[in-house]
């Protein structure tokens, strides 16, 4: 199955609200022909457009191909939180590497975070770039856990503006009657990720990249150069970069045992206006804990833009408004009626560990993607360390394709039914309490 085509028409953007308050460019062509480039870059998306821009920036001729449009994928799709840290805790990351190397994750997770407001200040993409992202827990050993994780990253990296919220002051800021407690990061942010990756991508041409949309790379022979083709043309590279996230395909099975695609859910409602108060007070993003996240915030016209629900094919549901309804009114019973008049889904990629998975594919090749939830900073960031590491500056890199990786078991032909089994365990649990 190719899940570039199997949920989605070509070179269009999914109906969803970002699409619908976003203002993309016309299609820019095909790649016809041969071309020649000092770096070809697989996929416009978070990863392949801060590589671009970086590479461009540095004088590089850099080429993107893209199967349909700049933004198409996860970085046009997801729910717009910009988060501090990797994706795992500090405290997992140190038992499993070691303090020194969790240390060194920590200052490159920072760095993501730094670069990408930085990225949208300079190149003045508008955004909606807000502060403010919290995590909520729905029992008092979760909030206090929550709480002694804020105290720990306070203690070690001096990271303040954490906010440890209680039952009271999480219901002040955010009223359901199952939240207990968590925390508030004023550093993180959220932000309108369509037109973030949208800017990125303009960004990038006004550097010098070329970016080629409607070109699926259907082949890639390595060699000092490579040489990748697509239905219309070729491109002869001296680097690649593979930017491709969930849907890499078949191009790198290396990755492909450790990557895996699944999809997701949002959905936008109708405005809420002053009732939107009843879902969150201030202007910040939320998640929460369950193993089956539910992740939440408003848009820039009061709609509640909900994130949450599972599934475990790779064909999205026939109805994703009711599948994302239901985790929804369990946290707000209020909303029980309220309309919804976007739902869309997207494919993002997981790894085993939840950490994202960056690689020396070959030689002159490198991959990064398997983001797990946790891409808006840390894909723009794998962008910019993979650019540094063609021009040989490569310990940003390094560090991060240090992180210990498994393969799923079975393989790519056995990963997706043990994923069933293993996501429906979680989901037993979330619906347990347990």
């Amino acid at each position: 199955m190719n899940l570039l085509y199997s949920n989605d028409r070509a070179g269009e953007y999914p109906r969803s609200w970002y699409a619908a308050t976003a203002n993309p460019p016309p299609q820019r062509s095909a790649l016809d022909g041969e071309v020649r480039a000092d770096v070809c870059i697989v996929g416009a998306g978070y990863t392949g457009l801060s590589a671009a821009l970086h590479l461009a920036e540095a004088g590089r001729r850099v080429v993107v191909l893209e199967a349909h449009r700049a933004g198409f994928g996860a970085s046009g799709r997801n729910g717009g939180q910009l988060i501090m840290g990797q994706r795992k805790e500090q405290d997992e990351i140190e038992a499993l590497m070691g303090r020194a190397d969790a240390d060194r994750l920590w200052e490159l997770a920072e760095d993501a975070l730094n670069l990408t407001k930085n990225l949208i200040a300079r190149h003045e993409i508008d955004c909606d770039l807000k502060p403010g992202v919290g995590v909520a827990g729905f029992t008092a050993k979760e909030t206090k856990e929550m709480h002694g994780y804020a105290d720990f990253l306070q203690e070690r990296y001096g990271r303040g503006g954490i906010e440890k919220l209680d039952r009271d002051t999480m219901g002040a800021l955010c009223p359901s009657p199952l939240y207990h407690g968590g925390i508030l990061d004023e550093h993180s942010a959220h932000l309108h990720p369509l037109n973030y990756v949208l800017g990125l991508a303009r960004a990038a041409e006004a550097a010098g990249a070329i970016i080629y949309e409607g070109t699926e790379v259907l082949d890639l022979r390595e060699g000092g150069p490579v040489v990748l083709r697509s239905a219309g043309g070729t491109v002869t590279a001296d680097h690649v970069i593979l930017a491709c996230n969930g849907y890499l395909g078949r191009l790198a099975p290396k990755v492909a045992a450790r990557v895996m695609p699944i999809n997701n859910f949002i959905v936008a409602t109708e405005p809420l206006g002053d009732d939107a108060a009843q879902v969150l007070s201030r202007d910040v993003a939320m998640a929460d804990t369950k193993f089956v996240v539910n992740y939440f915030r408003l848009s820039r016209d009061k709609r509640l833009l909900w994130g949450g629900g599972e599934t475990y094919g790779y064909r999205f549901p026939s109805d994703i408004a009711a599948l994302v309804r239901k985790p929804m009114t369990e946290i707000f019973p209020h909303l029980r009626d309220i309309r919804i008049d976007y739902a869309w889904g997207g494919t993002l990629a997981i790894t085993m560990r939840r950490m994202p998975y960056l690689a020396r594919v070959g030689p002159n090749i490198l991959s990064a993607s398997g983001y797990s939830g946790h891409g808006v900073g840390t894909a723009t960031h794998a962008g910019q360390l993979m650019a540094q590491a063609i021009a040989g500056e490569t310990d940003g890199f390094d560090a991060m394709a240090s992180i210990p990786s498994l393969p799923f078991p079975g393989g790519p032909a056995l990963r997706s039914p043990l994923l069933v089994l293993a996501m429906s365990w979680y989901a037993l649990r979330d619906r347990l309490g347990v």
